[in-house]
């Protein structure tokens, strides 16, 4: 009971009471097209309210008219402070022009149903108050009972309330397309998200791995000259990864501007000196014209070298590397080799490698990761273009 009396608020009851009344007000002027003077004042607006249903259905046939009865069900029929749950009733009813024989349908039978419950609601309205007043005037026992029709008015508006609301959900609601246009926008934000928490785990995980080897090799280090270079190097990485997390927390705020550009492979030189101020030997191969892969691939394959050489300084150490770049026609590989050092890079890898597989799985690529002929080896092989 509570969970069904829970909408019942007077914010509620005052808006979707004044939202029907602005229906039966169609009836008012309804009255003035075919009169019928003859007949008491509540039964002209009855036989008003009638005639203006040739009048609905040829409104209901305009698509735009079932947007605009979506936004004031919205606003009318779930009021109230700013809540999770008062979005969720609202997104139940749609903001879309009819996009179908059936949206239309549905508009024309909204809009019927609406002014004639508005009709007799502004007729209860109008004739409980007055009511309650003539009780109120009798000398007999009737006085009593002149609060009744007043308690009327109140179960009026709150069962008319309910119904008007409850209809709106069912004759106001999404279509199936507009469901499935709203759930692939929700996928695709939370895949969205996702890439974003595997971003995360890439550029400020590699840059707190060049960090720490870094300091412990200037710590470890006689030299006041390496030293130097081991804090330059610091300075660098720590600037490129707020660089990284202000870009991605950009993209998080609703109200921020466009993102600055992620970057891609013709970067790739970035972290390969970053990883030789981090006291490895890098060798690196690059052929083909990088510049004209597809902007995901590009992008992915900066993440995946990127994540390779952020393994080989965590698990490996600072041990000689070997990165290969190769553009071919339809495929781009990725070969990234390091000596095995203590500990084993088997031991600590996990997550970094799962995502360097899903980064590759996602564009239609390959990956491969583990020992090879003495070595760590990642080998990744993406196509040049999205299909």
């Amino acid at each position: 009971m509570h969970r069904l009396l829970r909408p019942v608020t007077l914010a509620n009851v005052c808006s979707r009471w004044l939202h029907l009344v602005t229906g039966g007000m169609l009836a008012v002027l309804c009255m003035f097209v075919s009169p019928m003077p003859a007949a008491h004042g509540q039964i002209v607006l009855l036989h008003a309210a009638l005639v203006s249903v040739p009048l609905l259905v040829l409104l209901g046939l305009v698509p735009v008219v079932r947007r605009a009865e979506g936004m004031q069900a919205q606003l009318m029929l779930i009021a109230g402070r700013p809540s999770p749950q008062r979005d969720a009733r609202r997104a139940r009813i749609t903001t879309a022009p009819a996009a179908s024989v059936a949206d239309v349908w549905r508009t024309v039978c909204w809009l019927v149903l609406r002014v004639q419950l508005g009709t007799l609601t502004l007729s209860a309205s109008g004739w409980l108050p007055v009511l309650t007043v003539r009780l109120a005037r009798r000398d007999d026992g009737y006085a009593l009972l002149a609060p009744l029709p007043l308690l009327g008015l109140a179960a009026v508006a709150v069962g008319a309330g309910e119904f008007i609301a409850a209809a709106a959900r069912w004759l106001l609601a999404p279509s199936t397309v507009e469901r499935i246009a709203a759930l692939e926008e929700r996928t695709e934000r939370l895949m969205e998200h996702n890439r974003l928490a595997r971003e995360l785990h890439d550029s400020i995980g590699h840059a707190l791995t060049v960090v720490v080897v870094q300091a412990g090799a200037a710590r470890a280090a006689s030299s006041a000259e390496f030293t130097e270079q081991a804090l330059t190097a610091i300075e660098e990485t720590g600037r490129h990864a707020l660089e990284e997390l202000e870009r991605v927390l950009e993209v998080l705020r609703e109200d921020s501007s466009p993102p600055q550009e992620r970057p891609a492979l013709t970067d790739t030189a970035r972290l390969l000196d970053a990883a030789r101020g981090s006291g490895a030997e890098v060798t690196a191969e690059v052929s083909g014209p990088l510049d004209t892969l597809a902007g995901p691939v590009s992008r992915e394959g900066y993440r995946i070298v990127q994540e390779s050489l952020t393994n080989v300084l965590r698990h490996a150490g600072p041990v000689p590397v070997t990165v290969r770049i190769a553009v071919h026609d339809d495929v781009v590989e990725l070969d990234i080799r390091n000596q095995l050092g203590a500990p084993s890079p088997v031991s600590g890898a996990g997550r970094g490698l799962r995502g360097i597989r899903e980064r590759a799985s996602l564009l239609g690529g390959h990956a491969e990761t583990g020992p090879h002929a003495g070595s760590w080896r990642v080998h990744v092989r993406l196509p040049t273009a999205i299909r």
